[in-house]
């Protein structure tokens, strides 16, 4: 059995952070974020190798995960030759594939039992079974009604109010039958949300839903990047390093960390990190791979990428910044700023 990764967007939601650095390889502490989304696929020990559908710098990402090895999951690469959205993305990945494959959106974060989702598909014999989460607003998604057997009636794009019949959101999982994969068209732009889906509830055949109740979240924003961070912190998502103790200082073996440095938890610092006499790191702040946080510099709520450099008497708060940035003494950086790589704020300017 065979899964696909829709990885091929260019992450704009998330720039500046993606211009350099595709999504799927968008860190999440110390790992790329891929690896999580590989580590949920490995419940299935049917699946014996991961397509990965890019189109955005398909290199930076193979120069990370090979042929799957270090994640002890055998990975195959596939690069679209133009955007062919998902739809357009499974077909053309998908071209070969004779049994039930299981599709991601690169962008989903979860925790969903992928066993009982095959379990359901298979015991419907559904042509398609798709996952969906709960969500708090409705009205800010598009909403998929189901009946009470579980099977998909119709899908709400972003309804009025009083239109609003359910709470449920496609969250980006399915298995599907590749003999369905015909009816998309062959290397063009096509939607698997809003053309392919449609047309199994025209025809009448199985197309069914497994509601999860678990945690779930779209990174593709800097908010929701934020958020994933904090997540995990508080053991709402539990993996690596954390462990769902409240207020955790995680501090890697090989970072240094002077006496008169200040650590609150729940925070993070990654291995070859420096923390200088006086530093501060503030609660749900991430400091990364060989960063330095100079004396009397403060971190606080923000997340750092790899080889930083926070100067003395700076100030990072609520703020995301991406590799080899360099913040001037006295600098003030605040208000949800997202830097991308190469920044430079030069000593005592304020943004």
């Amino acid at each position: 059995m065979k899964a696909i990764m829709l990885a091929g967007g260019k992450g704009t939601r998330l720039r500046p952070l993606t211009i350099h650095t595709p999504k799927p390889i968008v860190p999440i502490f110390e790992r790329p974020f891929l690896h999580y989304q590989l580590d949920l696929l490995k419940q299935l020990p049917e699946i014996d190798e991961v397509i990965l559908s890019l189109n955005y710098q398909p290199r930076r990402i193979e120069e990370i995960f090979g042929d799957g090895t270090d994640a002890n999951i055998a990975i195959r690469y596939v690069v679209e030759p133009a955007p062919l959205g998902t739809g357009g993305a499974v077909r053309y990945a998908g071209e070969t594939l004779r049994e039930s494959v299981v599709v991601f959106n690169g962008d989903v974060m979860t925790n969903v039992d992928l066993q009982a989702v095959l379990r359901l598909h298979r015991e419907r014999k559904a042509k398609a079974t798709i996952v969906l989460t709960p969500v708090e607003n409705p009205s800010a998604y598009g909403l998929v009604e189901t009946d009470g057997a579980h099977n998909i009636v119709r899908f709400l794009e972003k309804p009025d109010p009083d239109q609003i019949t359910c709470n449920t959101i496609n969250a980006g999982i399915y298995v599907l039958e590749p003999d369905t994969f015909e009816r998309i068209p062959k290397d063009v732009p096509w939607s698997i949300e809003r053309s392919f889906f449609p047309s199994l509830i025209e025809r009448g055949e199985t197309f069914v839903a497994y509601t999860d109740q678990g945690y779930w979240i779209d990174i593709g924003t800097p908010e929701k990047y934020v958020q994933v961070h904090r997540d995990i912190m508080d053991g709402r998502y539990r993996t690596t390093p954390f462990t769902g103790e409240p207020n955790q200082i995680w501090v890697s073996p090989q970072a240094r960390v002077d006496d008169g440095a200040v650590l609150e938890g729940p925070c993070f610092v990654d291995e070859g990190a420096v923390i200088k006499h006086g530093a501060r790191i503030g609660p749900y702040s991430v400091v990364g791979r060989h960063c330095h946080v100079e004396e009397h510099a403060v971190v606080d709520r923000s997340i750092v990428w790899a080889n930083s450099r926070i100067s003395q008497d700076a100030v990072v708060r609520n703020a995301v910044l991406g590799r080899h940035t360099h913040i001037g003494r006295n600098a003030t950086v605040d208000k949800h700023a997202v830097l991308g790589d190469k920044s430079v704020v030069t000593d005592f300017s304020r943004l």
